[in-house]
């Protein structure tokens, strides 16, 4: 006779199960914890964090990315969060915070539904349905911009708003849109062909565009020569120096003159190490390890310009920009190995010198050279230029551009709406609420500024109604104005990329109904650090 009983699976004592709607609740609450610690950040007058480490390093920012890498979040759903930040960063290079805040919203909009009984199928399958009706619209609604390279430097203002770069923006918006230029083939950039050093030292004022490479060391003897014409350089990423031996050995002297020979032996072999780097020809050499003090007099003798412990990244964009090959073994050095450039020069900044190669056989190689008074400074500088060569590079490979300052945002949540009254299932709340979410973005633009967030909005939708759908809030006039007459532009990939994510995310998030997580070794489920903890249940 067949027992009607059903089994009974035990889980191990280490792990703790949360199931149903409080799964649903959790995941929902920490994902809108991550969306709330980076609202504030958003537009230009967004407030920056303070991030400090263990260590006590200080980062001071408001770049999305930025923050939630440093943050260290535990929380499974949270670091789904992080996840497409660094995705929207990764494929654009700029958006982080807007994708982060719309997936925040996209759920605690969806928990609203779910309190309703909806099941979460039928809100995923509405969500899913409004990004592909964004796509479409996105690609009516973007302007196209071939052969118009006046636009360029708007978007890099656009993007460096808000990083602290307001006074500089116009003299950085040119050094991006010059180099990109510069590095432009058939409407693709390639970012990494752009270097960009810091130089404590000068005013932000100063920051400079170099055609070349700009390495951040010094040549290692003073009786080097300071500049190098008709540069033929060697790279080589193995030490000049007397290989140690790998295991433990011993040497046994029991005379004076076997000491003598023991030691000039040694001078023999360093010596030898120059003569192989003088009859490849190469005057200048840069070494990834360290170079040994009777190497450098010998190089010093033979004029021969040499930098010690130089990055490998730095190696690899010396090889790209004066077609050096970079060398692990001296005695396969030849003539074919070396690169070249016009000149290799000692520049002194402040008081630490920087290397210049100018005019390498690759026009593409460019370095941007921050100058400032502080790292920090230095570093928030560094992040806003980058976030600008994203959105031009975007823009010249996509040629399509949005209007900012929210003005999308709204466009998309009207036409959304107007969608949604055409639809007849469940799947019509969802979609409303998708356009609600869009909501979010002008609404804490406004919020950042010190306006009326709910008054923004009531003439952002009575503008919008009345087909101005270029009316955006102008953040430094505190007016909804026509943003695109006004040359406050987005590249469309940003808002594509960053719908897209969110939605991905919190598609998958809402899906889940079950989490079984391991104890830690306190017997409590990880916790998320900066006053972030985990939800009410799961803990």
């Amino acid at each position: 006779m067949a027992s009607d009983k059903q089994p009974i699976y035990i889980l191990p004592e280490s792990t703790e199960r949360t199931v149903g709607r409080d799964a649903q609740r959790n995941n929902i609450l920490a994902a809108k914890l991550v969306g709330e610690a980076v609202k504030t950040t958003l537009g230009p007058k967004g407030m920056d964090k303070m991030l400090v480490d263990s260590l006590g390093e200080i980062i001071v920012t408001n770049d999305g990315v930025t923050i939630l890498e440093e943050m260290e979040i535990e929380h499974p759903a949270a670091k789904m969060m992080v996840e497409i930040a660094k995705t929207q960063e990764s494929e654009v290079g700029d958006g982080t915070t807007t994708a982060v805040m719309i997936a925040g919203r996209l759920l605690e909009n969806a928990e609203k539904l779910l309190d309703k009984k909806i099941h979460p199928t039928v809100i995923t399958k509405g969500y899913t349905m409004a990004a592909e009706r964004i796509k479409l619209l996105l690609n009516q609604l973007s302007v196209d911009v071939t052969g118009r390279d006046d636009v360029l430097k708007f978007v890099a203002m656009t993007a460096m708003t808000g990083k602290g770069a307001e006074s500089v923006k116009e003299k950085f918006s040119d050094i991006i849109v010059e180099s990109v230029k510069q590095i432009e083939e058939n409407d693709n950039v390639d970012i990494n062909n752009i270097k960009i050093v810091k130089s404590k030292n000068n005013r932000i004022e100063d920051t400079e565009l170099i055609s070349g490479i700009v390495i951040d060391k010094e040549r290692v003897a003073i009786d080097m020569p300071n500049k190098v014409e008709g540069a033929r350089i060697a790279l080589v990423s193995d030490a000049l120096e007397l290989k140690t031996p790998e295991s433990e050995a011993k040497i046994s002297v029991t005379s004076p003159e076997q000491l003598q020979n023991f030691v000039e032996r040694e001078e023999h072999m360093l010596k030898q190490v120059v003569e192989r780097i003088k009859n490849s020809g190469a005057n200048v050499i840069f070494c990834q390890k360290g170079i040994d003090d009777v190497v450098q007099y010998y190089l010093s003798k033979n004029n021969i310009y040499a930098c010690r412990r130089v990055a490998k990244s730095d190696m690899e964009n010396l090889a790209r920009a004066t077609g050096a090959k970079i060398v692990s073994n001296l005695n396969e050095l030849t003539k074919e190995q070396l690169g070249n450039s016009r000149s290799v020069e000692e520049v002194k900044q402040g008081d630490e010198g920087m290397t210049y190669v100018k005019g390498c056989i690759n026009p593409k190689a460019l370095t941007i050279l921050i100058h400032g008074g502080s790292d920090h400074v230095m570093d928030e500088m560094e992040r806003a230029i980058k976030d600008g060569l994203g959105d031009v590079a975007s823009v010249i490979k996509t040629k399509r551009i949005v209007p900012g300052a929210g003005a999308i945002e709204i466009e998309l949540s009207r036409r959304l709406k107007a969608y949604a009254n055409s639809l007849s299932g469940r799947e019509q709340l969802a979609v409303q609420e998708f356009a609600n979410a869009l909501e979010y973005i002008p609404s804490t633009l406004a919020e950042n500024a010190g306006l009326d967030p709910i008054d923004v909005l009531t003439e952002l939708k009575s503008r919008h109604d009345n087909q101005e759908q270029n009316a955006g809030i102008n953040i430094f006039s505190n007016q909804v104005e026509d943003v695109l007459a006004e040359g406050i532009i987005e590249p469309a990939k940003i808002k594509t990329q960053a719908i897209s994510s969110a939605t991905e995310v919190a598609v998958m998030i809402l899906r889940i109904d079950d989490v079984l997580a391991s104890r830690s070794a306190k017997g409590r489920m990880p916790q998320m650090p900066g006053g972030m903890g985990m939800p009410p249940g799961m803990d």
